[in-house]
């Protein structure tokens, strides 16, 4: 499933961040989105863009097309 697909409040483990450029996967790595690590969506915009994700206590804001990028696998 992607990260765009989950809905407000789900809880899941981020599987991979194929198909991103290499420096926005550098980035989000630095900021803590590895593989396994839990990702959870806090909120989502009323049009959908951006989430509100919550990845090792902190919050990240990412655009729907970049979450569109990420693999996760919800529990």
């Amino acid at each position: 499933m992607k990260l765009s697909e989950m809905s407000c409040g789900a809880e899941g483990r981020v599987t991979s961040l194929a198909g991103l450029p290499v420096a926005t996967r550098k980035k989000l790595m630095v900021m803590g989105m590895l593989p396994n690590t839990p990702v959870s969506v806090i909120r989502v915009a009323p049009l959908g863009d951006p989430l509100q994700v919550r990845v090792r206590g902190v919050d990240i804001a990412l655009r729907k097309q970049l979450a569109e990028s990420i693999d996760v696998e919800v529990n």
